[in-house]
């Protein structure tokens, strides 16, 4: 009896351990490359920025098709301000995007798994980390480099950018808004662990203009 135990035991976990290779081997097709998701973001923000409407609002027939599994093209790591909404921003629709928020739009270690699971499991091959102007936490980062509560981490991952822009000419606010969102974008290519998908993956900053809706694109 405790023979055959053993070798139930034995030959369940054989069977686990293949099936968690199989599964880790096989990746879902991606939506589209990395190249195709940027201009069709790019030709969103371009509906967005020029028309009265938006062309992408939900419907019943998308959530229906989307309720039982979703397939985005990009994941957006974008600012939780009220006013940056990157399905509304891009004008995509229900299940079109994986969106990461959180002030200031900073990479942490939620940020980085949610991006892991997105590449991984749904077939991303585009990131883009989205700044703003007039950022509220980038401004606070530039006030000091300490903040009450909580607001205070904000203000201290954003502090490399707010160093970086030191001495540069231009608006600060401006200068650090598009390095905070580089230099996101940059921990976010060194820190995630993409395996053998991140030849595929294509990670990129912009900042998008509050005043007349256009994203700007930084050169990579």
């Amino acid at each position: 009896m405790k023979t055959i135990t053993k070798l139930v035991y034995v030959t369940s976990m054989t069977f686990c351990s293949l099936s968690a290779f199989v599964l880790a081997a096989d990746h879902p097709a991606p939506s589209m490359g990395a190249d195709e998701a940027l201009a069709k973001l790019k030709e969103g923000n371009a509906r967005f920025a020029s028309s009265k409407v938006s062309a992408s609002k939900p419907t019943a027939a998308r959530r229906a098709e989307t309720a039982q599994s979703q397939h985005p093209f990009a994941v957006i790591l974008a600012c939780a301000d009220s006013r940056t909404a990157p399905e509304i921003v891009f004008d995509q629709n229900i299940g079109d995007l994986f969106v990461e928020r959180s002030a200031g739009n900073l990479v942490d270690d939620h940020a980085l798994g949610s991006t892991e699971y997105a590449i991984e499991h749904l077939g991303v091959r585009l990131i883009v980390v989205l700044g703003h102007k007039r950022c509220g936490a980038v401004i606070a980062a530039l006030a000091g480099e300490t903040a009450p509560g909580h607001v205070q981490s904000l203000v201290r991952d954003i502090q490399p950018a707010v160093k970086a822009i030191n001495g540069k000419e231009g608006d600060a606010t401006e200068l650090a808004v598009a390095e905070n969102a580089r230099l996101m974008a940059a921990r976010m290519r060194n820190e995630a662990s993409l395996g053998d998908l991140a030849k595929e993956v294509r990670i990129v900053s912009a900042v998008y203009d509050l005043d007349t809706g256009k994203v700007e694109w930084a050169k990579e």
